[in-house]
């Protein structure tokens, strides 16, 4: 397996916890796929990409098919054998089919016009689930699936061309403005979501900012610019440094809670690259 030196510790770990739910590729014995975090099936994936490994690579071919075996003909993906089917499963998992390459596959082009066919009159992603009860802030969409979803959408031929990814846009723009928790599972802007976390799992700033950067109708949006302001205040000597990465994840070197994080620096370039 290719990964810079540096960096084959972290991908060995990470490896190592594969059979750790069950089954292989980090699936539980009934093939769930975002079951045992931190190391899921659809999130150790994204991990392994992190870190620079190819999609090309054997483990890596084997668990898109195995994610892609998820894959229902109407677009969703049923990734929990049993019960509802939810959009932000559904998000979760094209998300990373389109980091490892598969945006233009015709399965995942399918799951891009069911997600538009589902959006959400603000312009977000939304579940009928309402851990929380019902209240007026559960009206809202759920910010996290949607940033997800505008993170898929970014490797298709929609972005820069669907009205309906400006408004996905807009809706997490205004919960710049907002603040509060929406949505039924609760999405605030708060002190957690301030911290920097990395690798992207969470809904927080970072990981705003970031999918934000590629949409031309929030780069030069004053939310947008007061989100980035944010974050570049957090950083030192030019580098994002860690403010929170779950405990499990601690023997990883990529990420250490602290520290400047070479690849988490390397996103936010990414971000100035956007900007130009």
């Amino acid at each position: 397996m290719a990964v810079d030196g540096k960096y084959l510790k972290d991908a060995e770990l990470i490896l190592s916890h594969r059979h750790d739910n069950g089954a292989d590729l980090w699936a539980t014995s009934d093939m769930r796929l975002m079951k045992g975090a931190p190391f899921t099936t659809l999130e150790s994936v994204m991990y392994l990409l992190e870190l620079g490994i190819k999609p090309s690579e054997p483990v890596l071919k084997e668990a898109a098919e195995l994610i892609f075996s998820a894959w229902q003909q109407d677009g969703r993906f049923k990734i929990y054998p049993k019960g509802a089917i939810y959009p932000c499963q559904t998000i979760h998992a094209a998300d990373v089919l389109c980091h490892m390459g598969y945006a233009s596959d015709e399965r995942i082009q399918k799951t891009f016009r069911h997600l538009l066919s589902i959006q959400h009159s603000d312009g977000g992603w939304r579940c009928n689930k309402f851990f929380f009860g019902r209240g007026p802030e559960t009206e809202y969409s759920n910010p996290f699936p949607t940033i997800l979803a505008l993170d898929a959408f970014r490797f298709s031929d929609y972005m820069g061309k669907e009205p309906a990814l400006d408004r996905a846009v807009d809706f997490l723009l205004e919960h710049w403005t907002i603040k509060k928790p929406i949505g039924p599972c609760h999405y605030g802007i708060g002190t957690l979501f301030m911290q920097v976390e990395y690798p992207f799992r969470n809904y927080n700033l970072f990981v705003y900012v970031y999918v934000l950067s590629f949409y031309n109708r929030a780069k030069r949006d004053k939310r947008f610019l007061e989100a980035l302001a944010a974050l570049e205040s957090k950083m030192t000597d030019g580098q994002i440094v860690v403010e929170r990465v779950v405990p499990k994840l601690a023997g990883l070197t990529f990420c250490k809670k602290g520290q400047p994080s070479e690849l988490a620096t390397k996103r936010y370039n990414e971000i100035l690259e956007n900007l130009r």
